[in-house]
C-alpha cells in the first residue's frame, strides 16, 4: 500500500470530479433555469449533491443510474468496478416533469436553485432490497429503514451541472473542499494523513487516540467531522465544532493538524458506511483512517439488540484497505490511571492499577442531563463549559409524548389528564391533537395511507420543534403504521421521545364510540377505517403500554408520569415543611 498521500493515482483520489459551473454561464443558466420544472430534493439530496459536485464522491458524477446502483447494492461497487458501497440515489415522485430528455431545475427546500439535472434514466427501485442489502435490516428502529419509507418510488439520473454549492453561513473557514483539503494537507510537509471521523464531541480518550495514531503513522491528522445529517440526537455541530476548534487551537500541536468539515449525510450503514468512509477520505487526502468500535453505528434495534455487531466495521474496512490504499487504525479502548494522571490502552494496564473511566451513557445521563459538569481528566474544561452552555439539565430539555392507538382507545382523554399533571409539576405543555391538527393544520388531506403518513408527519414536525426547543409536547393520533412513527421517532430524537400505545381491544374501542364512526365502517358507510379495512400496526417495543380496561385514564396518565420522572424529564415535587408527613396526617 502506497504511503504517500500526494501520490494520489487511484480513481479515489486522484482527479476529482467538478460539477460547478463556470461564473460566466450563471446568467444565462439562470434564466433558462427559470423556464424549468423544477424537483424540490431533500436535505439528505442536497448534501450528496454538494458531496457530488466537489469530488468528495469521486469517481462517482452524479445520482446513481440503475447499473451503478444495482451493482453497488450486490457488490458495493459502481459499474465501472471502482469500490462504492453506498447507493447514492435521488428518489421522485411521478409526474408529469419526470421523462426522459427533461431537463429539471433542483432547488432546495428555501427554493434556492441549486443545480440542473437532464434526465437520462428513470428507473424503480425496491425498497425492500436496499433496506436488506444496505442495512442489513428492515427495522424501521432504523433511522434510514424508517426514512426510505417516504423517499419516492422512482429514481432519475443524468447529467448535473450545479449552479451553486448548499449556502453555509457558519465556520466558513472550514468548509474545504477535497482540493483545498489536500492543497493544505501538503503545506504541512508529512508523507501520511491519519483522518478521524467523527460525530460526537472529542473527549480526553479520543485527544489521546488521534494523537498517537498521528505518531505511529508518522503523520498528520485530518480532524474531519460530520456536519450533514448524523444520527438522530446526536450534539448538533454548532456545538461540536465549536470544541473542535477549542481542542485544535489549545492541545494539539498546530503543525500536525488540519480541522474541516464534511457535509455528509450519514446512512448509519455500520459496516459499509466505514469503507464509504475510507473512499471519501481518500478523496480528500488521507490515507490512513481511525475506524471506531461500531464505526456508524444507527444503535440499537426494536428488540435492544445492537444492529452490527462492534468489530463488523473493522472487519469490512481491513478487508478492502489495500484496494483503496487506505489504512486502517482500530479504535483502541483507553482507560485513565489517576493515580498516575494519564491515559493507557486497556491492553497495557498495569496488574492492580486503579482505573476511572465514564461511558457514553453516563456522559449523558450523570453528567449533562443532571447539570453536572464533566470531570476535567474526562474532557478538557473548554470542551466541558461548551457543552454545559449547549445542554440544560434533563428536566430542562425537550420531551414529546406520543399516544398511539385505535380511535376511540382513550389517547386524547390521557394525554389530557397527563397534561394537568406535567403543569402540577412546573411544565409547559402542547398538546397536538389528532382531530384537532386536520382541523387547522392538514384540512384537505383525506384518509388513504399517503394523506395520513403527511398528517402524522406534519404533526412530528411541529412536535419535533417544540421539543428541540425545550418544550413539552403530548401528540394523540392513530398513527396506524409502524415506519411512519419511528419517522417521527427519528424527527425528535429517539433521547427525548416516548411512545404511548393505548393498548384497547376493539370491541371496547367501539363500545366508547360516541361518534359511530366504527358502525358506519362495518356498514361500508365508511372506508379505510384504521381497524376495520385499514390495519394498525402495533408498536414494537414502545417505552410505556396502557391498559385501559383494567386501569382508569388517571391512573394511566400517573403511570406516564412516574416513567417521565424516572427519566429525569419531570421533578418530583418535594414536600415542603408545613405539609404534614404522611404518618401525621388523618
Amino acid at each position: 500500500m502506497s504511503t504517500e498521500h500526494d501520490s494520489l493515482v487511484s480513481p479515489y483520489g486522484g482527479q476529482l470530479v467538478d460539477l460547478l459551473v463556470a461564473p460566466e454561464q450563471l446568467d444565462e443558466l439562470h434564466r433558462y433555469a427559470g423556464r424549468l420544472p423544477s424537483i424540490q430534493i431533500s436535505p439528505r439530496s442536497e448534501c450528496d449533491l454538494e458531496m457530488l459536485a466537489v469530488g468528495a464522491f469521486s469517481p462517482l458524477s452524479r445520482f446513481m443510474g440503475q447499473q451503478d446502483y444495482q451493482r453497488v447494492l450486490d457488490e458495493m461497487r459502481l459499474s465501472s468496478g471502482h469500490l462504492f458501497p453506498i447507493p447514492v440515489t435521488l428518489p421522485v415522485q411521478p409526474g408529469p416533469e419526470i421523462r426522459l430528455g427533461q431537463e429539471v431545475a433542483l432547488r432546495n427546500a428555501k427554493n434556492e436553485l441549486l443545480a440542473l439535472l437532464l434526465i437520462e434514466e428513470i428507473y424503480p427501485w425496491d425498497r425492500a432490497e436496499a433496506e436488506l442489502k444496505v442495512f442489513g435490516t428492515s427495522d424501521v428502529r432504523h433511522p434510514l429503514v424508517a426514512e426510505m419509507h417516504r423517499w419516492g418510488p422512482l429514481n432519475v439520473s443524468g447529467r448535473l451541472r450545479v449552479m451553486q454549492l448548499p449556502k453555509h453561513y457558519d465556520f466558513q473557514e472550514l468548509r474545504l473542499s477535497p482540493a483545498q483539503t489536500r492543497t493544505r494537507l501538503d503545506g504541512f510537509g508529512y508523507p501520511n494523513v491519519v483522518a478521524f471521523q467523527t460525530r460526537n464531541p472529542l473527549h480526553r480518550v479520543h485527544e489521546e487516540l488521534t494523537k498517537r495514531a498521528t505518531e505511529e503513522a508518522g503523520g498528520v491528522l485530518l480532524l474531519h467531522p460530520v456536519v450533514g445529517l448524523t444520527r438522530p440526537g446526536d450534539v448538533d455541530h454548532f456545538t461540536r465544532v465549536r470544541t473542535y476548534k477549542a481542542l485544535a487551537a489549545n492541545h494539539y500541536d498546530p503543525n500536525r493538524i488540519l480541522l474541516a468539515l464534511l457535509p455528509l449525510a450519514m446512512r448509519l450503514a455500520g459496516p459499509r458506511e466505514a469503507v464509504w468512509h475510507m473512499v471519501i477520505r481518500r478523496n480528500y487526502g488521507a490515507n490512513y483512517l481511525i475506524v471506531g468500535r461500531d464505526h456508524a453505528g444507527p444503535g440499537v434495534d426494536s428488540t435492544g439488540r445492537p444492529f452490527y455487531g462492534p468489530y463488523d466495521a473493522q472487519a469490512l474496512a481491513e478487508a478492502h484497505s489495500a484496494e483503496l490504499g487506505v489504512g486502517v487504525l482500530p479504535f483502541r479502548q483507553y482507560v485513565y490511571l489517576p493515580d498516575q494522571a494519564r491515559y493507557e490502552e486497556e491492553s497495557r494496564i498495569p496488574a492492580g492499577a486503579r482505573i476511572a473511566s465514564i461511558s457514553g451513557t453516563q456522559v449523558r445521563e450523570d453528567y449533562l442531563n443532571n447539570g453536572r459538569k464533566l470531570p476535567e481528566w474526562f474532557t478538557r474544561p473548554e470542551v466541558a463549559d461548551i457543552l454545559a452552555e449547549s445542554y440544560p439539565p434533563r428536566h430542562r430539555q425537550g420531551v414529546c409524548v406520543w399516544f398511539t392507538g385505535l380511535s376511540g382507545s382513550g389517547k386524547s382523554t390521557t394525554s389530557e389528564i397527563l397534561t394537568t399533571l406535567l403543569l402540577e409539576h412546573g411544565r409547559q405543555v402542547t398538546v397536538l391533537d389528532g382531530d384537532v391538527v386536520r382541523t387547522h393544520l392538514s384540512r384537505g388531506l383525506g384518509f388513504s395511507k399517503e394523506d395520513r403518513d403527511i398528517n402524522i408527519r406534519r404533526i412530528g414536525f411541529v412536535a419535533a420543534e417544540i421539543a428541540r426547543h425545550g418544550g413539552t409536547v403530548a401528540c394523540a393520533a392513530v398513527s396506524p403504521y409502524r415506519a411512519t412513527r419511528n419517522d417521527v421517532r427519528t424527527m425528535v430524537g429517539r433521547d427525548h421521545f416516548v411512545e404511548v400505545f393505548v393498548d384497547t381491544p376493539i370491541d371496547v374501542c367501539e363500545q366508547r364510540d360516541v361518534k359511530g364512526l366504527y358502525a358506519k365502517a362495518r356498514r361500508g358507510e365508511l372506508t379505510g377505517f384504521t381497524g376495520i379495512d385499514d390495519p394498525y400496526e402495533v408498536p414494537t417495543n414502545p417505552e410505556v403500554t396502557l391498559d385501559t380496561v383494567a386501569f382508569s385514564a388517571e391512573e394511566n396518565a400517573r403511570r406516564i408520569l412516574d416513567y417521565l420522572m424516572e427519566r429525569g424529564f419531570i421533578r418530583r415535587i418535594e414536600q415542603t415543611d408545613s405539609q404534614p408527613s404522611p404518618e401525621h396526617q388523618p
